[in-house]
């Protein structure tokens, strides 16, 4: 039965920041601005979705591949990351937000993994929605970790399901991404959860991500809301 058109909604959005620098460029700002204000403009969205009865909120703001940035960004990105996960996160937490983390380890400071865990630790216990930040994440490496597992872990090759994958992805309580929006105009997926994105609905937003507001996505849900959503099984 297809949901009410003026109650659906998501139960979990996923979200590509794209367009910082370009948007900063636009301002006549220093690209580095164009980071820092759409670190900001995270928490913003991500409050107004949970406000509006969303529980889960992804967001890709590293990927395995943009350690191949300039050393200036990527350290730029660096602590604006602790900055999130030290300052940003204690608010967050306060107001019943749960932080889980997906990505892995590798080329990241101990001080910043550290503060991470904390993050999560601290947050464990949030019913106020739950903030997936997509860290030194890459969907294809999540795959081939999980993959790792399953075969650390002994499982016979004849016993392995989608179930077994799905339950081997960064934390696997993360259900699937059911809307997924894109911003600055770009109509790609670029390696983001490409487990969970399979059924999901896709809105590519024209704004660049630091312009993005509330109203946009108020305009991105409400579209969502009015889709027959079909799953391929009719």
């Amino acid at each position: 039965m297809q949901e009410d058109s003026t109650t659906a909604l998501p139960i979990h959005l996923g979200l590509i920041l794209d367009g910082n620098r370009r948007w900063a460029r636009e301002q006549g700002l220093p690209t580095l601005e164009g980071h820092r204000k759409g670190y900001e403009n995270l928490k913003t969205i991500a409050r107004h979705a949970f406000s509006r009865g969303v529980q889960y909120v992804s967001a890709y703001i590293f990927s395995t591949e943009n350690w191949n940035r300039a050393k200036e960004e990527v350290d730029y990105l660096m602590n604006l990351a602790m900055k999130i996960a030290v300052k940003d996160a204690k608010q967050l937490i306060k107001e019943n937000i749960k932080i889980v983390v997906l990505g892995v380890e590798d080329k990241v400071s101990p001080k910043l993994i550290k503060a991470w865990r904390d993050a999560e630790e601290d947050s464990k216990n949030n019913t106020g929605g739950t903030l997936a930040v997509c860290f030194n994440y890459g969907g294809t490496r999540e795959l081939t970790d999980a993959v790792r597992r399953i075969v650390t872990n002994g499982v016979d090759a004849s016993e392995i399901t989608e179930d077994t994958l799905a339950d081997h992805l960064y934390h696997p309580e993360v259900p699937d991404v059911d809307l997924m929006i894109r911003t600055s105009g770009e109509q790609r997926i670029s390696n983001f959860m490409l487990w969970r994105i399979r059924y999901a609905e896709l809105y590519f937003e024209q704004k660049h991500w630091p312009a993005m507001n509330t109203s946009d996505l108020d305009n991105a849900l409400d579209d969502f809301a009015s889709r027959n959503r079909r799953f391929g099984g009719n």
